[in-house]
């Protein structure tokens, strides 16, 4: 009998039955009040005048009209670069410790982002509420005395100028809980390898060793680290490595076209558990079974802010116009793109984090991601999000029955007009004009933009199919393997060339 499990499913479930429902609208005005409170006396703080916001009868309105929004350029040409120089009271109280280094899915320069102690705090915190929220899930009680692999990034952080970087997830399993690391693995020493290639291997050699129940990590880097463990120890899923594994909390990427290469690795199905957890901070996570919406989590040092995605409001690179509306949680609608900018215990304020997201669920303040700011695919009318893109090919997996976890493409221009020129990663042998048909036919019913532009600049589709491994090769060259590296599922002309000539060199 699991014992110990039995307690921890107890207090679980006790403490949800005592939970009482919050306002996630009144939980926004009370974080943005306590916000501003403690950065009122920092030099954003004071440029600003927090202290008049603070007093005034709308505070939100006041404080979305006083503060111009932030991108990453931005916030650190005029406040981070003080911060990252050594300089207390910038735009938080104090200094941080870490610095969360992110190069997102674009450009191979690191952002530096603050990680201060409130905001680890902010992120183990959102960790309990996620852990609470298993209730929901009925897992079994044995389920609660199982081994969890977390496959982030590497805790082996760097030091520079008496601060430690590194990727947030290497941050997050740096600072986890004492209590927590009889649970966690790979453990410390393996999760301090640096080489990724070297640090799956060494997962592999030793798997047989844990009883895994749960993993955590990002579905691309996941499915390499389970593949490898399959081929090193030459069984057919990792099921019959670990036998007890019963959930996989994804996160950093929708995990829809990865579910079908995904659970062909498992011997059966598992609870998937989605996520949201950001270099500026753990902003969701799913909390009930029956949908795989996430819940934000409006009461842990988190402001959310919301601008209708719409191109009159989005400059070329993808950054906001200033005149952009934005609104606050209290005026969002359900099914409706939003591009998400927060104020957070990091020091970021109104910072547009990159994504953009969809309500579907105003009440429960639950929200799907649906795609990035620079990822819409709009060079010639075809206004094109991520989500829409990931539909396409999950209509092409189920019509074709192959599997496509990875994939990029361009508005690509030839003699003739321009061309979505699709790279699609499978390792089967696929016909590449049926695919192409395919995916145009998909695209011209479920997209009325995108039906019109085939009329008119639009030319029509191209694919071109190479290795899955093709793209894991590309971030390990551009970037580095693991961690929160993704894929750029749509790139501009200049990046696709890059992409092409790295293609044909390893072919």
């Amino acid at each position: 009998m699991a014992i110990i499990g039995n307690i921890i499913k107890g207090v679980i479930e006790a403490r949800d039955a005592l939970s009482t429902d919050a306002s996630p609208v009144e939980d926004q005005k009370k974080v943005l009040e306590d916000l501003l409170e403690r950065a009122k006396g920092t030099q954003f703080g004071m440029h600003y005048d927090f202290a008049s916001i603070l007093k005034s009868n709308n505070m939100q309105k006041m404080f979305s009209d006083a503060i111009p929004y932030h991108d990453y350029k931005t916030i650190t040409d005029k406040w981070w670069n003080k911060t990252i120089a050594g300089e207390p009271d910038v735009t938080w109280p104090g200094s941080p410790d870490f610095f969360a280094l992110s190069s997102g899915t674009t450009g191979k320069k690191s952002k530096r982002i603050p990680v201060t102690k409130d905001m680890l705090d902010s992120i183990t915190r959102a960790g309990r509420h996620q852990v609470y929220a298993m209730s929901n899930f009925d897992m079994p009680a044995d389920f609660f005395e199982k081994e969890i692999m977390m496959l982030g990034s590497s805790t082996n952080l760097e030091e520079r100028n008496g601060k430690k970087e590194g990727e947030i997830s290497g941050i997050s399993a740096s600072n986890i809980p004492f209590w927590f690391k009889k649970y966690y693995k790979p453990g410390d020493a393996i999760a301090k390898i640096d080489d990724w290639d070297e640090r799956v291997l060494s997962i592999a050699k030793n798997a047989k060793n844990w009883d895994i129940g749960a993993l955590s990590g990002i579905p691309s880097w996941m499915e390499l680290m389970l593949k490898k463990v399959i081929d090193y120890h030459k069984v057919d899923t990792i099921h019959e490595i670990w036998p007890n594994l019963q959930a996989y909390t994804s996160g950093g990427v929708a995990f829809d076209p990865y579910e079908k290469s995904f659970n062909a690795l498992l011997d059966h199905p598992i609870q998937i558990i989605d996520t949201y957890l950001a270099s500026e901070g753990f902003l969701a996570c799913q909390v009930r079974p029956e949908t795989t919406a996430m819940k934000l989590i409006t009461d842990n040092g988190i402001y959310f802010e919301f601008v209708p995605f719409e191109p009159q409001y989005l400059n070329q690179d993808g950054s906001l116009t200033a005149d952009a509306p934005s609104i606050s949680l209290n005026d969002v609608k359900e099914e409706v793109d939003y591009v998400l900018i927060i104020s957070t215990v990091t020091g970021a304020w109104r910072y547009i984090i990159g994504d953009t997201i969809a309500f579907t669920d105003v009440e429960r303040a639950e929200i799907k991601i649906t795609g990035r700011t620079k990822f819409f695919l709009n060079t010639v009318g075809s206004q094109l999000s991520v989500n829409k893109l990931n539909d396409a090919v999950k209509h092409l997996e189920e019509k074709l029955s192959i599997k496509v976890p990875e994939y990029t493409l361009c508005a690509k221009r030839f003699d003739d007009g321009f061309y979505h020129t699709w790279y699609l990663g499978s390792d089967e042998n696929v016909d590449e004009e049926k695919t192409a048909e395919v995916l145009d036919s998909y695209l011209k019913k479920a997209n009325k933009n995108y039906n019109v532009a085939r009329g008119k600049a639009l030319e029509g589709v191209k694919v071109n199919f190479v290795p899955q491994k093709m793209f894991a090769d590309w971030s390990g060259a551009n970037k580095k393997k693991g961690g929160q590296v993704k894929m750029e599922r749509v790139m501009g002309e200049e990046r696709f060339e890059e992409w092409e000539d790295f293609v044909s060199q390893q072919s």
